[in-house]
This record gives C-alpha cells, sequence and structure tokens, in this order.
C-alpha cells in the first residue's frame, strides 16, 4: 500500500467531503480517503498495482473539484 497527500481545491462542506471521499474510495485500488476540509487535502492509502494515482485524481475532478 502506498500513501499520499492530494491538495484539493474547492471543497468547502460536509457534502464536499462525501462527494471527494466516496469518489476515491470507489475506485478498486483504494483502500481509505480521508479528507481535511480545513487544510483542503485528501490522504490517500491506495494499491499502485491496482489503481493509478492519476485515476484518483480523474475520479475527484469529475465531482467538480481541482487537483493540484
Amino acid at each position: 500500500m502506498e500513501k499520499t497527500v492530494l491538495k484539493v481545491n474547492g471543497m468547502s462542506c460536509e457534502h464536499c467531503v462525501k462527494a471527494v471521499t466516496r469518489a476515491a474510495e470507489s475506485l478498486a485500488g483504494v483502500k481509505k480517503a480521508a479528507v481535511d476540509l480545513k487544510g483542503g487535502t485528501v490522504a490517500l492509502e491506495y494499491d499502485p498495482g491496482k489503481t493509478a494515482l492519476d485515476a484518483v485524481k480523474a475520479a475527484i475532478t469529475d465531482q467538480g473539484y481541482e487537483v493540484v
């Protein structure tokens, strides 16, 4: 398992937290996505053999947020 933290712009409420968490954790290789709303980050624990980091970024972007 790999761990990384992504900076995500556009999150402002609990709905945003749920949307980003759901988008990331819906991917096969993502074990956990922990959103820090105040910090504007998402801490990921994922298996790069099952899911590429770019796929996680795309899933979050598809929800309307900007991964920087």
